[in-house]
């Protein structure tokens, strides 16, 4: 053997007390070590799941989140548009009101205007009257030489009014 071990270089009890000594490592190391840390590799694995799994929980909710925002925002501006859609409808309307109110306003003024200038005008033509049948009494006391009673007067007025012709 000891020719063995010089053409080798290795003692063979060295080697056989290494290699136990190398199990009895490996045995302890599964034994005590081996098992904690596995422990501790899948706790940690447990952990980054859970973190994985709440940021994914997390991006959903944001999106949700945005989805009723956009929603949210979509209802806004619908509602602002008919907002103002009703509003301006609101303004036609009182515009166009106005405009009703002020023609109405225009037509009672100018009809008022007619019916003051047809009564100046029935005024004046009565004044006229009055003042030709003053005239044409006189005249036709002093063509008659007499005196003309009311009914007489009156004929003679309507009689000397339509030769003359209707004013209006």
């Amino acid at each position: 053997m000891d020719q063995f071990e010089a053409f080798l270089g290795v003692n063979p009890w060295t080697a056989l007390f290494t290699l136990l000594n190398f199990l009895l490592v490996l045995y302890v190391g599964k034994r005590f070590l081996y098992g904690p840390v596995m422990k501790m590799i899948q706790d940690r694995q447990k952990e980054i799941d859970d973190m994985y799994a709440k940021a994914d929980e997390a991006k959903e909710t944001a999106a949700k989140l945005r989805d009723t925002y956009q929603q949210q925002l979509s209802q806004a501006q619908s509602e602002s548009d008919r907002i103002v859609r009703e509003a301006t409808l609101r303004a036609q309307n009182r515009e166009e009101e106005i405009l009703r109110k002020a023609s109405a306003d225009a037509d009672a003024i100018r009809d008022k205007a007619i019916a003051d200038i047809a009564q100046e005008k029935k005024k004046a033509v009565n004044d006229a009257k009055n003042e030709i049948s003053g005239l044409a009494m006189a005249i036709a006391g002093k063509v008659v030489e007499r005196e003309l009673t009311d009914d007489d007067q009156s004929a003679l007025i309507d009689r000397f009014i339509q030769d003359l012709g209707d004013p209006s």
